[in-house]
């Protein structure tokens, strides 16, 4: 069930609806325990059988948890990773060592991989380490620590959300507001401008090269690629925006996934920026318990390039992802040794957001492509000025616009607001206002008759 289909639509309305009356006659519990049913039916709706997964991941954590054993916790931790690893790598890595070993073994298992797998792991693993910290205390309430692990909003995609920030949330009696309503629909309708309008047109562009680089001309093969690093933007920030609107309207709160990450002057300021649940995970799990930036700059260097080599497998069973992790990982260890804190020109500021920019771009040339000789042919394509088919295409220069356009008004914004540093932020407008009214419904009325009707899923969706 796409946050983008007409199924999911009618099923937000019957959650709208069914919260609201149970909220004026019945208790909390009663509202957290609809919730859990309605967010399995949501994640069952692809296929009943992952519900089963994830209810044994959930029981693995619950228990877990709950014991003071070492061993017991470190099951808690090694379960949903051996899970994972089974369902997302099990095929990746037998391949991998058949073809180290020259080994002429193809044979592989029919695994299905289940959807949002990777997100609710690491919201499991989260929320084991959290108590085992001391960060948070035990979940005893099953459903509640079932609804954290499997909140429909954020179930499939993300953001990830860490379990000291919404379990919190479950212990007070949050409930569904016009206020809240107001502000939540707008970010779903904004999220879904970015997504159908813009990332889905754009994508058919992007699909085409890459599937045949060779048959293109080397500037559009460099519209493609740049349109791809607007297409993933678009894409999951959009996602990231409907499931924040989505918990919004029902009560709960989700922190920014995105904040104008292409207007980053470097490395270090784009994975600030860019998936910041993602970018937070890794670093309070993984690259602070390696040792962070305590103990030396070539220890520094090692723990960034683990957690970024670690943050590419995530993305996927591939070896251009984890080349992708790499290439960040190198990028992030140059940047911390050659950094100064000095202010800087206007025009060096632009020209350091242009460089990053079009690092991050050629990085996703390796996230996109289906292997190393695709990226290959698009990198050739590129540097040898490649003959063949040219194709300035309409949505790219679109959707490039719309985002200076956007960026342009968050600088301002931020500037208005004396921010010392340029924060994104979402166009809510005052619903009751006239002005306000015609804004939203020309989104409306520009989603509507300008959607992408195809089948386009979610970039993230794979993960």
């Amino acid at each position: 069930m796409s946050f983008a289909s007409i199924d999911f639509a009618i099923f937000f309305i019957i959650v709208i609806v069914v919260t609201l009356i149970i909220q004026k006659f019945f208790s909390k519990n009663i509202k957290q325990l609809f919730l859990f049913i309605a967010s399995y039916f949501f994640y069952g709706y692809w296929d009943w059988r992952f519900c089963f997964l994830l209810l044994f991941i959930t029981l693995t954590s619950y228990f877990s948890a709950k014991s003071h054993k070492k061993m017991i916790y470190g099951m808690g931790i090694a379960i949903p990773l051996i899970v994972l690893g089974f369902f997302k790598y099990f095929n990746f890595f037998l391949n991998s060592f058949f073809s180290i070993t020259h080994q002429n073994h193809t044979s592989t298992l029919n695994i299905i991989l289940p959807i949002g797998i990777s997100f609710y792991t690491f919201q499991a693993l989260s929320y084991v380490i959290d108590v085992h910290r001391g960060k948070i205390e035990v979940e005893n309430n099953f459903i509640k620590l079932a609804l954290y692990l499997s909140f429909f909003p954020q179930l499939v995609a993300g953001p990830i959300i860490k379990a000291h920030e919404f379990l919190p949330q479950l212990e007070e009696d949050r409930k569904i507001n016009l206020e809240n309503f107001k502000y939540g629909i707008q970010l779903i309708t904004f999220g879904l401008f970015k997504k159908i309008v813009l990332a889905d047109h754009i994508a058919l562009l992007v699909d085409d090269v890459f599937f045949c680089p060779s048959a293109y001309h080397w500037t559009t093969i460099i519209l493609a690629v740049i349109s791809y690093s607007i297409q993933i933007y678009f894409d999951f920030s959009g996602y990231s925006d409907i499931a924040i609107g989505c918990a919004k309207c029902l009560g709960y709160d989700f922190n920014c996934n995105f904040n104008l990450p292409y207007i980053s002057q470097n490395i270090t300021e784009f994975w600030r920026r860019w998936h910041i649940s993602l970018s937070t995970w890794l670093k309070e799990y993984i690259y602070i318990p390696l040792g962070g930036n305590r103990k030396g700059k070539i220890r520094q260097s090692i723990n960034l390039l683990i957690t970024m080599l670690l943050g590419g497998l995530w993305h996927g069973a591939n070896w251009t992802f984890i080349f992708w992790g790499a290439l960040n990982g190198i990028a992030l260890c140059i940047h911390k040794r050659i950094s100064k804190n000095k202010k800087k020109h206007f025009y060096i500021k632009t020209l350091n957001i242009f460089l990053t920019f079009t690092f991050i771009s050629f990085t996703w040339i390796f996230f996109r492509a289906d292997n190393f000789s695709i990226a290959w042919d698009i990198i050739k394509g590129i540097f040898t000025l490649q003959q063949g088919v040219s194709q300035p295409y309409f949505w790219s220069f679109v959707a490039i616009i719309v985002l200076v356009i956007f960026t342009i008004c968050a600088i301002i914004k931020s500037h208005k607001n004396n921010e010392k540093e340029i924060k994104g932020y979402y166009p809510i407008v005052n619903l009751n206002t006239i002005s306000g009214l015609t804004t939203f419904f020309t989104v409306l009325g520009l989603i509507l008759g300008l959607a992408f009707t195809g089948e386009q899923p979610f970039v993230y969706f794979q993960f």
